[in-house]
């Protein structure tokens, strides 16, 4: 059955505009993105074959456009589409909002980067910047593959903390593999740039590790040195 054969209120634009989206189901929400069908096939059945290759709405998000345009009946241009859908989420859940937020606790910490990371194939290392008050000024990436002392240098981690007029830093990276507990190599870059910071007169606070939904701050497991988010100055 074709979309515009469906009753008008179970159709999923119209329940969407009725109803908000939250009441649709992940393929109805597909569907919409991918406006029309194939031959013979409507939208919703399209994007329900879709969650049946790639296993979930996450696997969906992950392919590449190449095998997102392999399923029969999408195509490039469809493929195109969904990929900027969700790169669009990714950038609206990843970016600080207009007035600069306080960054209190780990868990604020892993709250701006989850999204961006948590579905990364590659590690990525990334590095909040907070200025005296702890609010958030920038999220820059330092590095993506897997981590080593030579990948990440101090000299990229700090120059962007100078450029900003960062007070103190995060440390943060993903692991693929869904499990945030921190390798030897994560304890010793930790180590390396928290003894740059205290040179160079920028507080290394935290290291957290992203992992699928969950996150390890390594500040909190006593995993580096003098840890702890930045304390608040009063305000005058």
């Amino acid at each position: 059955m074709l979309i515009r054969d469906l009753p008008e209120d179970q159709r999923p634009r119209e329940r969407l505009a009725a109803e908000g989206p939250e009441v649709l189901d992940d393929s109805s929400l597909l569907a919409i993105l991918l406006r029309t069908g194939a031959r013979r096939v409507s939208a919703i059945v399209l994007a329900q074959q879709l969650l049946e290759k790639f296993g979930s709405l996450r696997g969906v998000a992950t392919a590449s456009v190449h095998e997102l345009s392999q399923v029969n009946g999408l195509g490039l241009a469809k493929a195109a589409q969904l990929k900027a859908a969700f790169e669009l989420g990714k950038r609206i859940a990843s970016k600080p909002l207009e007035r600069a937020p306080e960054i209190r606790s780990p868990a604020d910490a892993a709250h701006y980067v989850m999204e961006r990371l948590r579905y990364e194939k590659k590690e990525k290392f990334v590095v909040l910047l907070l200025n005296a008050r702890s609010r958030l000024i920038k999220i820059s990436t330092i590095s993506v593959g897997t981590l080593t002392a030579n990948l990440v240098h101090p000299r990229e981690v700090f120059a962007e903390a100078i450029a900003n007029g960062a007070e103190s830093i995060i440390l943060v990276h993903n692991h693929p593999s869904g499990e945030p507990v921190p390798s030897k190599e994560d304890r010793d870059i930790t180590e390396r740039l928290f003894k740059v910071g205290e040179l160079m007169g920028v507080r290394v606070s935290d290291h957290i590790i992203i992992g699928e939904g969950k996150f390890l701050s390594m500040a909190q497991q006593r995993l580096m040195s003098s840890p702890g988010i930045p304390p608040q100055r009063k305000k005058r």
